[in-house]
């Protein structure tokens, strides 16, 4: 496919770019390269900064189920569907397809109209609207020609495959887009609100300025308006402060999680409490104090986290350059035992987890993005059980 050898070419620039930065992988290029509920009921909640009665087991563990497919073409957003299917996007072939979950096969939907792959950007995070039962649309968030933006589009199952997607209707423009920091994942929060990651494009200033989508979460109504009671007036920002935000994921107790990228040293994990900052460029890490503190932290080298996901008691944390899945348990809004890291290198570069119901997991991994030689069948969906 044209648009493949042209992402190709494209991903060798970016490898030059950013060697060594912790964006899609982990380290420095200068400064710029790649917690708890829904509207303000962190502040309000008694567990939000205190303990959780049922903190699981200091040491977990992962077992891998199976291979559910191979063969994906760089895999970035997953939205599992309700009789079990998977959806999954390609940043570099701007299409969604429809993995069978007891089978593997894969159906193509189609390709998303408008999207511009360049880098790091491209088709990315995917979300289920919360009335999917009736009105069967499928949100995105893509690099355009212009910007990033999350779009939406309805899914019709009797068209031919390849043609069951609808026109995109633009939901929120002007998110900063670049060859890196895009941000790019999506999600429905517990209450009905859509939640953005974006990235700062690698122009520092941007996570900074409250003005910009850029560096950001964002809370918006499933039409694209800043959500009631955001904490700026009429604004999407929700947090900022930001670096280049790939996972979100709430908790039992409804407190949003968010992983973040880092520049030289220290990768995040974070607890999402409305209207604070988050310290970049002024702090990576922790920051004695000045800005909102990470739950953990790690070494680039160990994490460049992308997805997230909260099972059993931890959240769940994908590893890029670190190639593991980090097992964070949780007491409240902090740790209650060290983190473990998991299938460390056993299959490459990991990007997305997503709950897959009680103690599974969903995990893909990104082996096809340019950064790594693939092995035989990347990319690839696995499913795991988890403690």
């Amino acid at each position: 496919m044209q648009r493949r050898a042209v992402t190709a070419a494209l991903a060798a620039a970016v490898l030059l770019l950013t060697a060594g930065c912790s964006s899609d992988d982990g380290g420095s290029a200068g400064r710029g390269s790649d917690s708890a509920s829904p509207g303000n009921t962190a502040a309000q909640s008694p567990s939000a900064t205190g303990t959780d009665a049922r903190t699981p087991p200091a040491k977990g563990s992962v077992k891998v189920l199976r291979t559910v497919t191979t063969g994906l073409s760089t895999p970035w957003g997953l939205a599992p569907l309700d009789d079990g299917d998977l959806l999954v996007s390609s940043r570099d072939d701007a299409t969604i397809t429809r993995v069978a979950a007891d089978t593997g096969k894969k159906t193509e939907l189609g390709e998303v109209p408008g999207v511009s792959p360049a880098g790091e950007g491209g088709l990315l995070g995917i979300a289920l609207s919360p009335e999917y039962a009736s009105d069967h649309m499928i949100y995105a968030y893509f690099t355009s020609a212009s910007d990033n933006r999350v779009v939406r589009m309805v899914y019709n199952e009797k068209k031919p495959a390849g043609q069951q997607l609808g026109a995109p209707d633009t939901v929120l423009r002007g998110i900063p887009k670049g060859v890196i920091h895009n941000g790019g994942r999506i999600s429905f929060g517990p209450d009905g609100m859509l939640y953005v990651g974006t990235g700062e494009r690698g122009d520092t200033g941007l996570s900074q300025d409250k003005e910009s989508l850029g560096g950001k979460i964002l809370r918006l109504t499933p039409e694209g308006e800043p959500a009631p009671g955001n904490p700026f007036p009429d604004s999407p920002v929700y947090s900022y402060g930001h670096r280049n935000v790939q996972g979100l994921a709430w908790d039992r107790e409804q407190r949003l999680f968010a992983s973040e990228f880092g520049q030289n040293t220290w990768d995040e994990l974070n607890a999402i409490k409305p209207g604070d900052n988050y310290g970049w460029p002024e702090a990576e890490g922790d920051s004695e104090g000045d800005f909102h503190d990470p739950v953990h932290q790690w070494g680039t080298a160990e994490a460049s986290p992308s997805g997230i996901a909260y099972a059993e008691g931890s959240v769940w944390m994908a590893g890029l350059r670190g190639q593991r899945l980090w097992r964070v348990p949780l007491d409240g809004t902090k740790t209650s035992a060290e983190p473990q890291a998991f299938l460390e290198e056993e299959y490459g570069r990991l990007r997305t987890v997503a709950p897959a119901g009680g103690n599974r997991l969903w995990l893909v991994t990104s082996n096809t993005d340019g950064r790594l030689q693939p092995k035989d069948g990347d990319d690839r969906i696995l499913e795991l059980e988890v403690s």
